[in-house]
């Protein structure tokens, strides 16, 4: 139910991350590890902090953190979509994109000045509650950072223009068209519609209506930003590396004249009660009918909602939950299960939802979970159940506060405190009550809260009706208006006379001192690398191995993914329920899956619990079970993944533009999505596993990472201890075979039918010259000016000028062999024609008489340096660094030269790299949509058109 601006970078996901599924039983018993009291990891969370107010009601919360040179910068203001009267749904939203479009001494895109001083982790989200913007920016750019939001704060309507509000509501369109797009995209309009009465604040979805976005005027804006936007409604929070003194002065600079707004006025909302159970059947394009089964609880501030989050945990949270183990696991009709809360200020909505599996009967499942559940609530959970629930609630938390920012991090934690329940240590408290809970008070928190009437929800596999459609507030629904929309809008007033302020200077910036990466090996030769960062007692570590999707069995793609599915699935000593207790009482998380080049199986794990949780992580790697009927159950889990990519706009493209691009020989023509094909999964058979396993995943073929918050002399006694004795089998180690065939593949467009798409989704590529390990960095930094920012020529055209699509961009995946250039956008279906020919004219201006200016590589530049002090904050990102490094054969201090690479490069370098390396008439396009309505436009962009299909 979140509706957030826009992501720093974007990234197109190309299936590189882990994929992990779940999976039953093998033999014995293995000793129980003896985790940390929950008293020792409450202690571990802490976040000191100091607050002031200045005159203007502005609320300041500062908390110190020196690991980084870096200051998170949050500002929440308490007002959300729960605020909007009838006629204005979405306007919350659509004021928040507003507010990243220029202020009265700032003008133009904030996130354009943003990525100037380097700044990570920066967004904009609005939800029912509260709207707020963030980002972490280099210390010596704070004032600017400062400056910038106290602009948008105390000078915005001076900048605010006609042409401004009417991008943005295109803008805030396709945002919605997409949500909508995608499979169960109409369910939360359904949800909110069926459990919550008319005229409740709560009751309509953030993203709004169609109608209501139309209707918004300019004399909106004024009015929600005088009634909402004032310091006295909003708390800041600065984390990092700053302290209380220097916050005071600062923020009393930028923010001390800014007048108060009005007095805040709260709009309550009761917690309702259905009289009745009620259902209600939906279709849509799925490929698993999901059952839901909702309710309505209470907000933040109840003493219940912890117990009950817990109790979700037990019965469908945990990944030994009793809807994982019983219908996942033992009766097998379901494919995937969950049950948690989304909580809000007032009041919060508690779902579980079953995904049955394909050829099961619905109607029977839905009835065994309904008795299921009435059995939970009847006899209530275990005291362990509680205690795993427990552990793994307060080692999340623990995790998600090595950052200072972003959208888990230590300023967000101390702000939703503050804006929800007036306490900034909320999290304090929050945590105590997940300690100190007991099968009695999480048992009665659940039979108080879902023994009530339910909403049951099914959405099967069919044609999405009218009716549903009209949910969604679209053309075909009409709410009760705030105005009449068939008569002129109020006047706007006059805009104030712009108060001038200057924009500060960025103060000095340290380049990157990246933490100094320390070599071992174990007594077997396994190479160790080892990075240091201990702002949270965590640890992670990652084996790799050097092969991934592109060591897939041509004749039976899926093999590879189904193979890393199963490791946490049983062992020789370990069930499948035994390895997902173990993890939960130990506050550990196991994951393995593939990228395109490696396969990886990584550890989270809590210090104190290190040594148990890589014991458990040495048995998952070195002694996979791969039981038939693990392999069975996991195969239909993986047939029903797939399925469901076929039925996503952009997994239908992932599937798709690989085989064009690269020929099927190639081990990287394949579906980036890395689940395989359809009959691969179905041919694939245990012996092919445990060749996989073999071939692949052994000593000899792999390399240790770790990081967090220990030292080398310490972790390797405990690698070894796991890891040293690890013998290679007999089997040959595997080998790819990187070589292009040499087939033309001509630029075209593949049209793939998707009807009732209200978007087209548009994937379209190129395979360049260079490969990943050439590093090419001059390459990647021009990709930055084309597509890669949030100010490229790509989304620039598309969003901000035209207002077609909610993202755009390009990237190059960081793949070691040859590196595709990838094009993207989701677009709205009358301008997808269109979209592809601006796209073409982009690329091709910028490749030729428009290249990059001397402004856009200053830009990229500065940003690009600016920003890497922010970007290895916690040890995942140190992780990821220095598996980056390994895989593309660069040094450790690569990270660290990269400042003086940057600087070196010119605007003719910049554009020499792109032009020796894409030929962008080699693009060939990938068009995801309603044929019906694209295809008649396709024939003015000049390409072969032909229609596309998703048989395999």
């Amino acid at each position: 139910m979140t509706s957030s601006f826009l992501s720093g970078r974007l990234a197109l996901s190309l299936g590189l991350s882990s994929f992990a599924l779940a999976i039953p039983a093998v033999p014995a018993l293995s000793a129980p590890a003896t985790p940390a009291p929950l008293s020792q990891l409450v202690a571990a969370v802490d976040i000191p902090y100091e607050q002031f107010t200045l005159k203007n009601g502005l609320r300041v919360i500062v908390h110190t953190d020196r690991k980084a040179p870096v200051v998170a910068v949050s500002v929440w203001y308490h007002v959300g979509s729960r605020f909007e009267p009838k006629g204005k749904t979405g306007f919350a939203h659509l004021f928040e994109h507003l507010m990243f479009y220029g202020s009265e001494n700032a003008d133009g895109p904030f996130f354009g000045r943003l990525e100037d001083i380097g700044a990570t982790d920066w967004n904009g989200t609005t939800w029912f509650d509260r709207t707020n913007y963030f980002e972490t920016v280099p210390t010596g750019a704070l004032d600017r950072a400062l400056f910038l939001e106290s602009d948008r704060m105390g000078h915005l309507l001076g900048a605010v223009t006609q042409a401004k509000l009417d991008t943005q509501r295109g803008v805030v369109q396709n945002e919605k068209r997409m949500g909508e797009n995608e499979p169960y995209g109409l369910v939360e309009y359904a949800q909110l519609a069926a459990m919550l009465p008319e005229g409740h604040p709560y009751r309509h979805s953030t993203i709004g209506s169609m109608a209501d976005l139309n209707a918004a005027s300019l004399a909106d804006v004024q009015n929600w930003f005088r009634t909402h936007y004032g310091p006295n409604n909003a708390v800041l929070v600065l984390a990092g590396d700053i302290d209380v003194p220097t916050a005071r002065a600062k923020v009393e600079k930028w923010f001390g004249k800014i007048p108060a707004g009005p007095a805040p006025v709260d709009v309550d909302a009761t917690v309702p009660t259905l009289d009745q159970d009620v259902e209600k059947l939906m279709h849509d394009n799925v490929a698993a009918t999901r059952l839901y089964r909702n309710w309505i609880v209470p907000g933040v501030n109840s003493d219940d909602l912890p117990q009950l989050d817990l109790a979700m945990s037990v019965f469908g949270g945990l990944s030994s939950s009793r809807l994982d183990n019983i219908l996942v696991r033992g009766e097998k009709v379901a494919v995937g299960v969950k049950a948690s809360i989304q909580s809000f200020e007032k009041l919060s909505i508690a779902e579980i939802t079953v995904d049955v599996k394909p050829g099961q009967d619905p109607i029977a499942v839905g009835k065994r979970l309904d008795q299921l559940l009435a059995d939970y609530l009847k006899n209530g959970p275990s005291a362990d159940e509680v205690r795993r629930a427990a552990t793994r609630q307060l080692s999340g938390t623990i995790g998600g506060l090595e950052k200072v920012g972003g959208f888990s991090g230590k300023a967000v934690t101390l702000a939703e405190g503050a804006v929800y329940s007036d306490d900034p240590a909320k999290y304090k408290k929050d945590l105590a009550a997940y300690a100190a809970a007991t099968p009695q008070s999480v048992g009665g928190a659940a039979r108080k809260w879902l023994g009530r009437p339910v909403f049951r929800l099914t959405v099967a596999p069919g044609q999405r009706s009218p009716e549903d459609n009209a949910l969604a507030g679209n053309a075909t629904h009409h709410p009760a208006y705030f105005r009449d929309p068939n008569k002129p809008p109020p006047a706007a007033a006059a805009p104030p006379t712009p108060t001038k302020v200057a924009e500060p200077e960025i103060q000095p910036v340290k380049d990157l001192d990246f933490p100094a990466v320390e070599h071992a090996k174990l007594k077997n030769g396994i190479p160790v690398l080892f990075a240091r960062r201990a702002t949270v007692p965590v640890v992670r570590v990652s084996v790799s191995f050097d092969a991934g999707n592109a060591a897939d069995d041509k004749a039976k793609l899926g093999v590879a993914a189904l193979t890393t599915a199963l490791l946490d699935e049983g062992t020789a000593t370990r069930t499948s329920i035994q390895i997902a207790e173990e993890q939960e009482r130990l506050g550990a998380s196991i994951s393995a899956g593939n990228g395109m080049d490696s396969t990886t199986v990584g550890l989270y794990a809590l210090k104190p619990n290190l040594d148990a949780s890589l014991g458990l992580l040495a048995d998952v790697i070195r002694n996979p079970a791969f039981a038939p009927s693990e392999v069975e159950r996991l195969r239909g889990q993986m047939l029903t993944r797939i399925a469901a990519e076929k039925t996503e706009p952009m997994p239908i493209a992932q599937r798709l533009l690989p085989p064009l691009l690269y020929g099927q020989a190639h081990p990287y023509g394949i579906p980036f999505t890395g689940s395989g094909t359809e009959s691969g999964v179905k041919a694939a058979t245990r012996a092919d596993l445990v060749a996989f396993h073999d071939t692949w995943m052994r000593p000899d073929n792999a390399t240790i990472f770790v990081t967090g918050d220990t030292n080398l002399a310490d972790v390797m006694p405990l690698l070894e201890k796991r890891f040293g004795d690890w013998k290679a089998p007999a089997v040959a180690k595997g080998s790819k075979l990187f070589r292009m065939d040499r087939m033309m593949r001509p630029a075209r467009i593949i049209l793939v039918d998707k009807p009732q798409s209200p978007q087209s989704m548009i994937l379209a590529g190129l395979l360049t010259n260079k490969r990943g390990i050439d590093n090419p960095v001059t390459l990647i930094t021009a990709n930055e000016v084309l597509g890669g920012s949030s100010t490229s020529r790509l989304i620039m055209n598309l969003r901000e000028t035209k207002g077609w699509a909610y993202y755009a961009g390009s990237a190059l995946p960081g793949v070691k062999e040859t590196i595709p250039l990838l094009i993207y956008a989701p677009v709205q279906t009358d301008k997808t024609g269109e979209s592809i020919i601006a796209a073409r004219q982009d690329v091709t201006d910028f490749l030729t008489a428009k290249g990059t200016t001397l402004a856009e590589r200053n830009q990229t530049i500065n940003s690009q340096i600016l920003s890497l002090p922010g970007s290895f904050e916690t040890s995942s990102d140190l992780l990821g660094a220095i598996m980056r490094n390994r895989l593309l054969g660069r040094p450790d201090d690569f990270y660290e030269k990269l400042p003086d690479i940057y600087r070196a490069m010119t605007p003719a370098d910049l554009d020499a790299a792109a032009r020796e390396a894409i030929n962008p008439d080699r693009l060939i396009w990938v068009v995801v949509g309603d044929a019906k309505l694209v295809r008649p436009q396709l024939d003015a962009v000049g390409l072969p058109v032909e229609m596309g299909t998703l048989a395999d």
